[in-house]
């Protein structure tokens, strides 16, 4: 199965994390954080009613001080329209050659499920909006894959609006570099989106809302 890996990211956050070690943290102790972000099929004009499928899943598994643990990214086959979009193509710099040397949904997810460690670990799925718990979730029922898994699940992007008051949510680049963060690998790509939201998970490791 097609992976990844991107070291860069994980050398920031890393560097983030020095500056939070003194962080109170009891209450999350033993706690993993799966900082996620996924890529899907799309279209510059989406055909009603086309299904949207995932592509793409990218993560990073944080400890309780904001430490990483291991990542995560791997291309998955779309099935229902099995050929890439120009558009999505140019999106994301996925290739029809990535997807289609992937294996289907079914067996990436639950490579993800071992990967966060459903049966021995307590965790927390973290992603930038809702879209991609309601997307796992619309696959997993497509797929007749149970969903409980998901139901442990923060918005950090509704929690960024809050935390910083904004008027609107704003998009994950431009809340990375607010923070004073380059962003860094490929905008739109799983694992560099996720490897990039985990740096603003770090920096605030004490104010998210489990």
């Amino acid at each position: 199965m097609p992976k990844l890996s991107n070291t860069e990211g994980s050398n920031d956050i890393c560097a983030i994390n020095t500056r939070n070690r003194s962080i109170t943290h009891h209450f999350r102790l033993n706690m993993n954080f799966i900082i996620f972000d996924l890529e899907c099929t799309c279209w510059q004009n989406r055909p009603s009613g086309t299904e949207m499928e995932t592509i793409e899943i990218g993560a990073v598994k944080l400890d309780d001080f904001g430490e990483v643990i291991d990542s995560f990214d791997t291309f998955i086959r779309p099935t229902i329209h099995p050929v890439l979009s120009d558009f999505c193509r140019h999106l994301t710099s996925i290739s029809q050659i990535d997807v289609n040397r992937a294996e289907t949904f079914p067996r990436v997810i639950d490579d993800f499920m071992d990967f966060i460690d459903l049966e021995d670990d307590d965790y927390m799925l973290c992603s930038w909006g809702g879209f991609d718990k309601r997307q796992l979730a619309a696959e997993c029922q497509r797929h007749d894959i149970g969903t409980a898994w998901l139901d442990y699940h923060i918005n950090l992007k509704d929690q960024y609006m809050k935390m910083k008051r904004l008027r609107m949510p704003i998009g994950l680049k431009k809340a990375v570099e607010r923070e004073g963060f380059e962003f860094t690998g490929i905008h739109h790509r799983g694992i560099s989106d996720a490897e990039n939201l985990a740096k603003i998970f770090v920096k605030h490791l004490d104010v998210w809302q489990f």
